[in-house]
């Protein structure tokens, strides 16, 4: 991901960037391999950290924040920072700054107005992942929710007629059959349930979030493509609708006992992490997913299912049984094989010995690549966790 000045010119998306130009061959393949465990590290712990921190929130003993006061403000904050950032971009000349914003938001008023649409889906999702990650166990909910890399790549094939490799299709079936087994489980009775958490309405909140994420992401691709501006632009953009978007929600759902409460009613340290998480840990991601490839990211899902599976046995009671063990097991292979790059998935299907016939998905000439695995929006597939985020858009 690079960000973009408003004079289109590529300026660095933040610290740790290496221009490999400037260094020894052996030294640049250093830090290049240094640069992709620190982005390993950030996207397994972003995954993981904001669904615990977020479960752990929500289970605390007293009063109960508001939802949808936490998703306003993590959308005020990621505004504000990408605000800050322009300015730091525009030297902190003000007038240039507003000069830039007049420009780029009023102006050019239909590319502001294309990210009206995702940002309401992106600020449902937000809320539904709320009401998820509230009636599901930790890990359970991130086994299930890898089911936006199905919708991504459903919504990818209906709406951008892309296609996807055999192995692709294979890998989804598989990723569909692990998260069943893993509901199944979580509908057996895994381990102590507390009274008021619903695994059908988390079920059918993540459901519903996945279709939502997958959605927008492709929409969000068509709409922009061959579209010009910074990541910090975009996310500004989506910011401002993101929070009024998000104060409507409010006062719909629960406007009136906001009122009566107040706004900040219930927030503690603890949710205040969820928030800074939400509005911050995004925006770090969306540094440094640059230097993370397919593989890569798949990788760092993999790894941020099993630390919310250990973390939840340590800080939730949670049971892991031979169900939740195959379940987990296959959407982790099924996340893998889905993120390997088609050359490596042509070969392991050449491997495999099937006796099937020529694949009927092939690639037509010409035709823009398959949706990769990511689980953020800077691939312009599925979002972030949380935090809306676009990485790079095409012509940026």
């Amino acid at each position: 991901m690079a960000a973009v000045g408003s004079g289109g010119s590529t300026a660095a998306a933040g610290p740790g960037t290496v221009s490999a130009g400037a260094l020894e061959p052996g030294t640049a393949s250093a830090a290049h391999r240094r640069l992709k465990y620190i982005s390993l590290a950030v996207l397994v712990v972003q995954n993981a950290s904001l669904i615990l921190s977020i479960r752990y929130a929500r289970t605390l003993p007293g009063d109960r924040f508001f939802a949808t006061t936490a998703v306003v403000m993590a959308e005020v904050l990621k505004g504000l920072t990408c605000l800050l950032l322009l300015f730091a971009q525009k030297r902190g000349n003000v007038k240039h700054l507003v000069l830039f914003l007049h420009e780029a938001v009023l102006v050019q008023y239909v590319d502001t107005l294309k990210l009206a649409v995702p940002s309401l889906i992106y600020t449902l999702q937000n809320n539904l992942q709320y009401v998820a990650i509230s009636n599901l166990p930790a890990a359970t909910f991130q086994v299930t929710y890898q089911l936006k890399i199905l919708t991504t790549a459903l919504f990818s094939v209906l709406m951008l007629n892309r296609s996807l490799s055999r192995l692709q299709w294979a890998s989804l079936l598989l990723l569909f059959t692990g998260v069943a087994i893993v509901q199944a489980q979580q509908a057996g009775g895994g381990g102590p349930r507390p009274l008021d958490q619903n695994p059908g309405a988390g079920l059918a909140a993540v459901v519903a979030s996945c279709l939502s994420s997958g959605f927008a992401g492709v929409y969000f691709e068509k709409i922009l493509k061959g579209s010009s501006g910074s990541v910090w632009l975009r996310n500004l953009q989506l910011g401002l609708f993101g929070t009024a978007l998000g104060l409507v929600g409010l006062w719909w759902a629960e406007g009136t006992a906001v009122a009566r409460r107040g706004f900040f009613f219930g927030y503690t340290p603890a949710v205040w992490g969820v928030v800074l998480n939400q509005a911050f840990g995004g925006l770090l991601v969306a540094v440094v997913v640059k230097y993370a490839d397919n593989i890569l990211k798949g990788f760092a899902t993999s790894l941020s299912i099993v630390l919310s599976t250990v973390a939840s046995i340590r800080l939730f009671g949670f049971h892991v049984d031979p169900l939740f063990a195959l379940g987990a097991g296959l959407v982790i292979g099924a996340v893998y094989l889905y993120s390997l790059p088609r050359g490596a998935a042509k070969a392991i299907a050449s491997a495999s010995g099937s006796a099937s016939g020529p694949c009927t998905h092939q690639q037509p000439p010409g035709q823009p690549p398959p949706p990769q695995l990511s689980s953020h929006r800077g691939d312009l597939s599925t979002e972030p966790f949380l935090p809306k985020l676009l990485t790079k858009v095409k012509g940026s």
